[in-house]
């Protein structure tokens, strides 16, 4: 996989024509000037240290750096960058609900991608930290185990719709028995379980399932996404139409507030409902900051790997060169035609 971080960038290659261009017409004036003093191979044998040749390497290995420079600053990536890291953090397992009713836009742009912009900005915050992925509509399943690769986990994070999870439903307790055993079996760090959904249609025992987690030491809290008022269900991401009923009425989603009030209270966690702003996130930070964290290792991956600086070193070398080549032939070497 390759890639520009900068591709705007490769827009100067335009202006490399133009440079040759002058070089050329420069070049052709300066001879047509020397042409003036008299005739050309007399003017050579009075100076016999100049080296026209020398002048046209010279202009070359500026060319070339020019070149190597402008692929420098566009960034050239590719490949997989794997790095050894040690992070002080706690381990958190983000359960995100992925139901039909997700795709709600009372919450802008709609309620899952509004949920998956906090995350991901959350993971940014918490960089430290394990995270692993649940996902859940009627069932639950892990998007990614644990670890300490908060980059990939971001990458998993956006690939994540309503069409990952084939059954329907709102199984919060099976997302939070799931997400239970997505932890190690580390004792020295806390954990804690962050679960985002609106709560609608609520299936199983997801009370007890908080309270079993709450009693082995893992908090657990909820995020509402959506709103009271509630809004209908588009039939897909980007539609215009909107779900409806056996009846042909158009079905209101509507975020259950006291049943997510009422699992963050069980899992002696707290709830947050989720708006346009950063609120949800500063708070939830706050809460977190206050559990224990640990020191461990894990491996990072990056999906590119920066390249510039190979071509950082041959612009370098190539200034270089260009800087002991003398536009007339050097004394020293006289006796060595490398240069006629």
């Amino acid at each position: 996989m390759f890639r520009f971080e900068n591709p705007e960038f490769l827009y100067l290659f335009i202006a490399i024509p133009f440079v040759i261009v002058l070089y050329i017409y420069l070049n052709v004036k300066k001879r047509n000037d020397v042409k003036r003093l008299g005739f050309l191979p007399t003017i050579k044998r009075m100076m016999p240290e100049l080296s026209l040749k020398r002048s046209y390497l010279k202009f070359w290995l500026i060319f070339a750096a020019l070149c190597a420079g402008i692929f420098m600053i566009t960034r050239p990536q590719f490949g997989t960058k794997v790095e050894n890291v040690e992070k002080e953090g706690i381990e958190l397992v983000i359960a995100i609900d992925v139901s039909n009713s997700m795709l709600a836009r009372d919450v802008g742009p709609d309620r899952l991608t509004r949920a998956k912009q906090i995350l991901s900005r959350l993971i940014d915050i918490r960089k430290n930290d394990k995270v692993a992925l649940v996902v859940f509509a009627g069932e639950a399943y892990v998007q990614m185990p644990m670890t300490g690769d908060t980059q990939s986990a971001k990458i998993f994070l956006n690939s994540i719709d309503t069409n990952i999870v084939p059954v329907q439903g709102t199984a919060i307790g099976d997302a939070i028995n799931l997400s239970l055993n997505s932890f190690s079996s580390d004792t020295d760090v806390d954990k804690a379980i962050i679960l985002i959904t609106d709560a609608e249609d609520h299936e199983g025992n997801a009370y007890e399932v908080a309270k079993q987690a709450a009693d082995a030491g893992i908090m657990v809290n909820v995020i509402g996404i959506g709103s009271t008022e509630g809004s209908p269900i588009p039939e897909s991401p980007n539609s215009d139409r909107f779900r409806s009923d056996e009846q042909g009425q158009i079905v209101v989603s509507k975020l259950n507030e006291q049943l997510a009030q009422e699992i963050a209270i069980s899992g002696k966690g707290m709830y947050i409902q989720a708006d346009n702003t950063n609120s949800a996130i500063n708070a939830l930070e706050s809460e977190l900051n206050e559990l224990q964290s640990k020191t461990s290792s894990s491996l990072s991956y990056s999906e590119y790997d920066e390249k510039y600086i190979i071509f950082a070193w041959l612009m370098l070398a190539l200034l270089l060169i260009e800087f002991f080549v003398y536009d007339k032939k050097n004394p020293i070497f006289k006796n060595i035609r490398l240069f006629k």
